[in-house]
């Protein structure tokens, strides 16, 4: 099996998992467990954004999420409901396209993440989309906690919870 269709594969597994959290969220997009925590509904728009950031890995060789003086970053933080869904259901499709698009060997090319001009994390692209894929189940997971808190049923992500007994 090919680097790309294991990434779809992927891809295909976390998007209904996702969009089950993403449903859930209450209308408290100011809310938040504690005063250093993210609000929730950056949270929830985080989430949403996070698929599109494969297809960004596949068509730019870089990224710097804080750029130097007058730059602007390419991801618009979607706010509403429905722009979250969106937001997350087009970042899946869009992921998807490009990686049936591209080779395995375009794959395994630098990829680097940057803030303020400075390297932060480099590695291959298969590497950094792989770290991507965990870094959206963590931020997932932060926002089930931040359901559970809100008295939201939380669910069903890789298996049942106390409020949805379905296994992924």
């Amino acid at each position: 099996m090919k680097l790309t269709e294991l990434l779809i594969t992927d891809l295909d597994r976390e998007l209904p998992i996702t969009k089950r959290a993403l449903e859930a969220v209450p209308d408290k997009p100011d809310w938040k467990p504690h005063q250093k925590s993210m609000a929730m509904g950056r949270l929830a728009g985080l989430v949403a954004m996070m698929p599109s950031w494969l297809t960004m890995m596949i068509q730019q060789d870089e990224f710097d999420l804080a750029p130097p003086a007058g730059g602007q970053s390419q991801f618009q933080m979607p706010s509403t409901r429905q722009q979250i869904l969106d937001t997350m259901e087009n970042g899946f499709a869009g992921a998807r396209k490009a990686l049936a698009g591209t080779t395995d060997e375009h794959l395994l090319k630098p990829w680097r993440l940057k803030a303020g001009g400075k390297v932060v994390a480099e590695g291959t692209r298969l590497s950094m989309m792989r770290d991507a894929l965990m870094h959206l189940s963590h931020h997932r997971g932060q926002l089930t906690v931040y359901l559970r808190l809100n008295d939201v049923p939380v669910p069903s992500i890789y298996g049942p919870t106390a409020d949805d007994q379905r296994f992924g």
